[in-house]
């Protein structure tokens, strides 16, 4: 019987999806938090040494992975020009191929929407 993912798989699997990516773009990885709900879940510093805080949020599909809490997020970017640090956002959608009412499950083919990296702006407006 296949087991699926809980939540926090689910978050682990995004995770892996975009470190991935952040590593094939050149980022140095200062600190990762793969607990859900702990935000930044990645801390990187690119070649010029800025700071990123990364914010990965792994949604089940058809939901859109590039929507966030837009008010959660403006506390957020407070707190990354407080320390003088990039906020990058990346949604990764998870589903399954035979069945989007199904979970997605250990060791199983899963649908992936990845659409990269989002540079969020920290400026005031």
């Amino acid at each position: 019987m296949s087991k699926p993912l809980t939540p926090q798989e689910l978050h682990n699997l995004a995770m892996n999806h975009v470190g991935k990516d952040l590593e094939a773009r050149g980022f140095e990885f200062i600190a990762v938090n793969s607990k859900l709900k702990k935000h930044p879940q990645f801390v990187c510093i690119d070649k010029n040494k800025q700071y990123f805080f990364v914010i990965v949020r792994a949604v089940i599909l058809p939901d859109n992975p590039n929507n966030y809490d837009v008010v959660w997020m403006e506390s957020f970017k407070k707190h990354a020009r407080e320390k003088d640090a990039k906020v990058l956002y990346a949604g990764v959608g998870l589903g399954n191929p035979d069945n989007e009412k199904s979970p997605i499950y250990l060791n199983e083919e899963y649908l992936l929407e990845y659409n990269g990296i989002q540079v969020l702006e920290t400026n005031l407006n």
